[in-house]
């Protein structure tokens, strides 16, 4: 097998058990509720910490920090 035939099937691979995850996350309504719980924390969490450094890394790039 070659190399990049070994990589396309372990894309078709994992492509296929991330799709039978989704399915089963969404049509099981407790999967389902904490899904989008986890989602909603992950987002409340890491986007505002990610634009905060974002921030701070222009505002010192920018020189005005002295």
């Amino acid at each position: 097998m070659t190399r990049s035939a070994a990589r396309t099937t372990a894309n078709v691979v994992l492509a296929t058990a991330g799709i039978a995850a989704a399915y089963v996350v969404i049509t099981t309504p407790p999967l389902r509720k904490l899904a989008f719980r986890a989602a909603r924390l992950w987002l409340g969490a890491s986007v505002p910490a990610y634009l905060a450094a974002t921030v701070k890394h222009a505002w010192l790039e920018s020189g005005r920090a002295a």
